[in-house]
């Protein structure tokens, strides 16, 4: 069984401490009125935002659309994706600008539109360009820099891969340990994560599946890893992390209707500030989390899928939830 101790002690990740729950990047659901709520609850965690291209940040006049976050957001891991060295230099520096604590390279993401173009988990099987994109990041910025990879992409090189990031001066590495090719089926390689912790001498995180105190306890076990990303886990529970620190500490965490409701409609307040009314069709994909497990959830869903103004969003989840 894991101590005590360790669920208390922070991870360093440069000169940053954070704790050892961190919350994951998944695209178009952790955005910025999300991390926004989960700040509501976990005000020390550090969170990813969602992953962007170097040439969208650079290309981006003041950062309207590709930097669009509040600072109450951080401590902030801006996540992004390149293929080439081209822009990297003006995307660190937006990046830096606008105010975050690290910057995380995504060398794992298996979507078949950014490996089409050499980015994500493609890095994986282009050993000699990856070397130089990790180092023109690393000349390029003076906050940590972390990156995210998988067990490599149709082979698998993740020791490789890892070791090549240290030496390049990464300071801390979280590995979803599924090939490319798996994306997010089958079980993850617990014995490669282990591998990759035992490997390096940077803090190493684990990523993929983990929901729960119970199962990161278990992952911890049997891979020693520093900390967790928690992504899916995460989506339309805002509390989680809290949730987890709770149930780490042997303490209970109660969660009922009042709670969801209230994140609910806060979750949706949010949008419509960052979004306006087309905050009311990004919602819907959030839906089906918040009213899950409650009588009739299935009428709920379709009822909220229908709606096109915010009141009557608004008036359908206090009548579910309420």
């Amino acid at each position: 069984m894991s101590q005590p101790s360790y669920w208390s002690e922070r991870i360093t990740i440069g000169n940053l401490a954070f704790p050892r729950f961190i919350g994951g990047p998944l695209d178009g659901i952790t955005d910025a009125p999300f991390r926004k709520l989960v700040r509501e609850f976990s005000k020390n965690e550090l969170l990813y935002t969602e992953m962007r291209h170097v040439a969208c940040i650079a290309n981006d006049k003041g950062g309207a659309r590709s930097l669009k976050f509040e600072q109450l957001e951080r401590p902030l891991n801006y996540q992004v994706a390149a293929n080439f060295d081209t822009y990297i230099e003006q995307a660190c520096d937006k990046i830096m600008q606008k105010g975050v604590d690290i910057v995380d390279l995504n060398i794992g993401c298996p979507a078949r539109n950014v490996i089409s173009s050499g980015s994500g988990s493609a890095l994986m099987a282009d050993l000699p360009r990856l070397k130089h994109i990790l180092s023109t990041f690393r000349k390029h910025l003076d906050i940590p820099f972390t990156v995210k990879i998988r067990s490599g992409f149709k082979q698998c090189n993740a020791i490789e891969v890892a070791k090549i990031a240290q030496d390049c001066g990464v300071d801390a590495l979280a590995i979803h340990p599924r090939l490319q090719t798996e994306r997010f089926a089958g079980r993850p390689n617990m014995a490669l994560a282990a591998e990759v912790k035992k490997a390096l001498n940077i803090p190493v995180f684990f990523s993929g599946g983990v929901v729960n105190f119970k199962l990161a306890n278990m992952v911890y076990e049997q891979t020693g890893v520093d900390g967790f990303l928690i992504g899916r886990g995460i989506w339309a529970r805002p509390w989680k992390l809290q949730e987890m620190a709770a149930h780490a500490r042997g303490e209970t965490f109660v969660v009922d209707n009042k709670m969801i409701l209230s994140c609910a409609l806060k979750h949706f307040d949010y949008m419509l500030e960052h979004y306006g009314q087309h905050a009311v069709y990004i919602f819907r994909k959030h839906v089906p989390f918040y009213v899950r497990g409650i009588a009739q959830a299935s009428d709920v869903r379709q009822a909220l899928m229908a709606c096109k103004e915010p009141e009557p969003v608004k008036e359908l989840l206090i009548k579910a939830l309420g």
